[in-house]
């Protein structure tokens, strides 16, 4: 075993979630490479270690640390460099040699005991003098509580958050009751607490487990998109999950809802069960689509009159049920447009747009999504935005903003500074969930019109709720469903067999159409060697696209034919190793430079910058989410950081610590394709689960394609898809409180 001690010169690297650190340590002669677990340290730091030395391939001779201490320096020369290391926030190397030349070795009982005394140094405030003993007392209880936490087996990125949310009341919430760590600290769940609270010798019967546990099924049936469980599956799963008995439940969803943290609803169908902001988030919804959705008697004939100047002007030629559509929308307070591919949706959103440009209204468009925004720019000739950039996002939430509170954004556009428009048009509102659909009406004032228009087969949206098949369910709002297919539309192989397929009728698989393709291939490898061959040599000159524009979709994550096998494989064909493209491994990913890339989470504090000549920022903005798809631009190993240009010219830089929220994209599933169109759409389909493998999901995949889409795989999978009608059931309720403040309306009259 071999010993050293020195000075903490740089730590290289540190993975914050298991403690592993890499870091120089500097004494008397030379540097030291010093390699393993550390539950706290910083630069500056004074250590005394013992390991073995090792040699590394790469980076030559290190020592590998089996037990560590962190010792105060005792010398002056030592007490200055730790000081001045930047370890208290502040103090530089010139400040901290003043500090010790005027208390010497008695500098840190100083800090200890008088730390009003440091004012005696020039250029020292008493204000300055206690912020810097309170840095030196909150770096030795954090410390301490590192140590704490550890035992607990909570990393040491975990551990921070807990100490910054509590302080030294950790102790006692980690004894007596961990869940409460699930309530407040984002990336605890119940699970994490759970093994806390199973090493604290908490009961497994305990009423703060039970409670706990029936919290975080509700918020994990939300991330599954439903607004509720049916209280009997909401008792079945808690009972399996936490080995109790489902009659020792009740209790405790009554203490719940007396906490007012759940709603218990009956109806006929038997008693559901909702998170408490779930409930309110969909009743709040219906309110404000009541308040908004106010009637115009405008007249029949001057309305006709009017669309026919528009057809006349414009060329455009409407039939009956898109002339329907846009009359509605200029005497409504709240309408929707619903159609498949090909059935006039665009055309009459133009026509509603100059409808009320000739009225001299103020009109925004948004989508959910920047490459649906920028589809609905080009197809309606205005600028569209998406609608977190519409709201204006703007980080975290604020102590108000309750409704937002759970996914951590904040919108400057809301009650109390309302959008100022006319009409708000939104497309793609498949896409739409309650929380994001709650945050748009309440950024909006009665008067103003809000149109939303969808495909109400697509795959509903990502987060909670059912927002479009709600509000049409409901029959409380004015509803027009585009059925015709037009004529043009009807060339179209895409827009044919999308039809086909949501009617349930088999599609024809015999290469007839130019855009719609079928390979037969038997096997996961074979699909894979042909779709490398498509996406590099035939499809790039076939659409006139880019090969990082062909797009792949398949209905799973898992397996030969997932997203994450795809990705790895797709990447060394597309993007293979250079000495020119600099690369970075991370949680077993590859990133290079030139890679194409998705954002997996919603990340409202993330800024982002445009760039105009010479590379000079010319906009700034904030957030990037979750489905976001763009370009690794550069890698920097010295920087540690990763820039990514994405699809709307937004450059937005990653430290590497942060790279969990990106994933190769050469491959995508078909959820996380909504909303989006691509040039070109290759479908691996061979077998999968029943749940994945159905009819709405082939119908999306198969929607996503502008130019061709291309299915490699067998018929029979195909055939099985469209035969499959039985989509994963979605727990919603909008659509009822929709109906109960429409009765109670007509009940009092």
């Amino acid at each position: 075993m071999s010993s050293l001690s020195g000075y903490v010169e740089k730590i290289v690297y540190r993975n914050d979630d298991n403690g592993y650190t890499v870091l120089t340590v500097a004494d008397r002669k030379e540097e030291t490479t010093c390699v393993g677990t550390f539950q706290y340290i910083g630069e500056g730091e004074y250590v005394e270690l013992e390991g073995e030395y090792i040699s590394h391939p790469t980076y030559g001779e290190q020592l590998s640390v089996q037990s560590y201490e962190i010792r105060e320096p005792e010398d002056e020369k030592a007490i200055v460099r730790y000081l001045g290391s930047g370890a208290v926030k502040g103090v530089g190397p010139a400040l901290a040699d003043r500090i010790v030349r005027h208390f010497k070795q008695n500098t840190f009982r100083v800090m200890e005991e008088e730390p009003e005394r440091l004012s005696e140094v020039k250029g020292i405030s008493k204000r300055m003098a206690l912020e810097i003993a309170d840095q030196l007392e909150e770096k030795k209880d954090m410390r301490q509580a590192m140590i704490f936490l550890q035992q607990y087996g909570i990393s040491m990125k975990l551990s921070v958050k807990i100490y910054k949310t509590y302080g030294p009341n950790l102790y006692q919430i980690i004894k007596q009751n961990p869940y409460k760590l699930a309530d407040d600290i984002e990336g605890i769940g119940f699970k994490i607490a759970d093994e806390i609270a199973l090493r604290a010798g908490i009961s497994s019967t305990s009423d703060c487990r039970i409670k706990g546990g029936l919290q975080y099924i509700l918020s994990q049936a939300g991330i599954n998109g439903h607004a509720y469980l049916p209280q009997e599956e909401l008792e079945d799963t808690a009972a399996k999950m936490l080995l109790i008995e489902p009659a020792d439940i009740e209790k405790h969803l009554m203490d719940l809802v007396m906490d007012k943290k759940i709603v218990v609803k009956k109806t006929e169908q038997g008693n559901r069960v909702y998170a408490s902001m779930y409930y309110y988030t969909e009743l709040n919804i219906a309110a404000k689509l009541r308040e908004l959705d106010l009637r115009d008697e405008l007249p029949e004939k001057k309305l006709e009159s009017q669309i026919d100047d528009i057809q006349e002007d414009t060329g455009i030629v409407l039939d009956e049920l898109q002339k329907r559509a846009v009359m509605e929308a200029a005497r409504c307070g709240i309408m929707v447009i619903t159609g498949g591919p090909g059935t006039g949706k665009t055309t009459t959103i133009n026509t509603m747009i100059h409808y009320f440009e000739r009225q001299g209204m103020e009109i925004l468009l948004a989508a959910p999504t920047g490459r649906a925004a920028k589809r609905m720019t080009e197809a309606t000739g205005h600028e569209a935005q998406t609608i977190h950039r519409m709201l204006e996002i703007n980080g975290g939430p604020e102590e108000e903003d309750t409704h937002l509170e759970h996914i951590g954004m904040r919108f400057e556009r809301n009650e109390t500074n309302p959008l100022e428009t006319d009409v708000v048009i939104i497309d793609e509102m498949s896409m739409v969930d309650m929380f994001l659909m709650n945050a748009l009406l309440h950024a909006m004032v009665p008067g103003t019109k809000l149109i939303m228009v969808g495909d109400v087969n697509q795959l509903p949206s990502v987060g909670p709720g059912n927002v479009l098949k709600d509000i049409i369910q409901s029959h409380c709002c004015n509803v027009v469903m585009l059925t015709r297919i037009f004529r043009q539309a009807a060339q179209s192989g895409i827009v044919v067999n999308a039809h086909r397929i949501n009617h349930g009728e088999q599609i024809q698989l015999n290469n007839e159409t130019k855009d719609f393709l079928f390979i037969r291939r038997l096997e996961a490898n074979q699909i894979i060697s042909a779709m490398i061959t498509l996406m590099k040599e035939k499809l790039p000159a076939y659409v006139d696209a880019d090969v990082l524009d062909i797009q792949v979709l398949t209905p799973m994550r898992k397996g030969a034919l997932g997203v994450e096998r795809l990705n790895t494989i797709l990447q060394q064909y597309i993007n293979p190793p250079s000495e020119d493209k600099r690369e970075k491994e991370y949680s077993n990913t590859i990133f290079r430079e030139g890679d194409k890339v998705m954002q997996i989470k919603n990340n409202y504090q993330t800024t982002w910058e445009r760039r105009g000549v010479n590379d000079i920022v010319v906009e700034e903005g904030l957030g990037v989410f979750n489905g976001d798809m763009g370009i690794i631009r550069k890698i920097s190993t010295y920087g540690e950081i990763l820039e990514v240009e994405f699809e709307d010219g937004k450059f937005v830089t990653y430290p590497f610590k942060q790279l969990e929220e990106l994933e190769l994209a050469y491959a995508i599933t078909i959820h996380k394709s909504q909303g989006s169109e691509y040039p070109a759409v290759v479908m691996p389909l061979l077998t999968g689960p029943r749940m994945l493998m159905n009819r709405n999901l082939l119908y999306t995949g198969v929607t996503r394609a502008k130019k061709c889409v291309c299915i490699v795989g067998v018929e029979q999978a195909v055939q099985e898809m469209v035969n499959n009608k039985h989509e994963q059931q979605r727990y919603s309720s909008l659509g009822e409180r929709m109906r109960e403040l429409d009765e109670k309306e007509n009940m009092w009259g």
